[in-house]
Formats: structure tokens, C-alpha cells, sequence
């Protein structure tokens, strides 16, 4: 079966790049245009993965991935902030948001593709507690 990532940016670029590159390798991608919508996609979905963009007009990606970190039912469904921001207070906002990786702006589709695929085998073994990953 198809695993399912969430992509929730506000960007049609960038969310047309993350599309292509994980619907090539087989992946099933949802989009989302801001936090709200991606909230709601992801109680309506349940998605292996969510990728979430840190600053979005209306709920910001930190909120959003708190609100998922409250939710019963997507607390454990792991997160990759995606954000230009690239300071040490950036990077350990979206840590402490609950996030299991910050992946910072632009990023090769390769890291994509290997932290996606890394996130998603972990999820599914849930004693795998990994600390949180930032690409640069």
C-alpha cells in the first residue's frame, strides 16, 4: 500500500516540486495551502508523514504541529519542518513544536526523498525514539 505524505505550504512552487519528487518514487501526496487546511487533511487523511512549511499566513507550522502533538489521533504521525529560516532559534522552534526533523530551504530532492523514507521506516517501529534531524 501507498504511503501518504501531507504537504502543507503555502508555496504552489515548492509544492509542486515536493509533489513530483515523491509522487516519482511512488509515494501518495496531499497538499495543503496553510496550517488550517493541513490540520483538517491530516484528522481527515491520517498521513504516514506530514511535510510542514514553519511560516504560513494564519496557523503558522509550529502551531499546526503542536496541535497535531495534542491530538490523539496524530501525535505520532512525524513531522519535517520546512523553512528558509536557518538560525539555531529557528531550527529549535520547530524541534520544540514537536517536529522530527527540520529540513531547511532549498534542499536537494535526494535529502527529501532519504529523510522522508528514514521518518516513515522509523514511524513504523515505534520503539525508535530518534532525536530530532536538521538538514542544512
Amino acid at each position: 500500500m501507498k504511503k501518504t505524505i501531507l504537504t502543507v505550504e503555502d508555496g504552489d512552487g515548492i509544492r509542486r516540486l515536493i509533489r513530483m519528487t515523491l509522487e516519482y518514487m511512488g509515494f501518495l501526496v496531499l497538499e495543503a495551502n496553510g496550517g488550517e487546511q493541513g490540520l483538517e487533511m491530516a484528522r481527515e487523511h491520517k498521513p504516514d508523514l506530514v511535510l510542514m512549511d514553519v511560516r504560513m499566513p494564519g496557523v503558522s507550522g509550529l502551531t499546526a504541529c503542536e496541535v497535531m502533538r495534542a491530538d490523539p489521533q496524530l501525535r505520532n504521525v512525524p513531522v519535517v519542518m520546512l523553512s528558509a529560516a536557518d538560525s539555531e532559534d529557528d531550527i529549535s522552534a520547530g524541534l520544540a513544536s514537536g517536529a522530527k526533523a527540520y529540513l531547511v530551504k532549498p534542499f536537494q530532492p535526494v535529502e527529501l526523498i532519504e529523510l522522508v523514507t528514514r521518518l516513515i521506516d522509523e514511524a513504523a517501529q515505534p520503539e525508535s525514539a530518534s532525536a530530532g534531524v536538521v538538514h542544512r
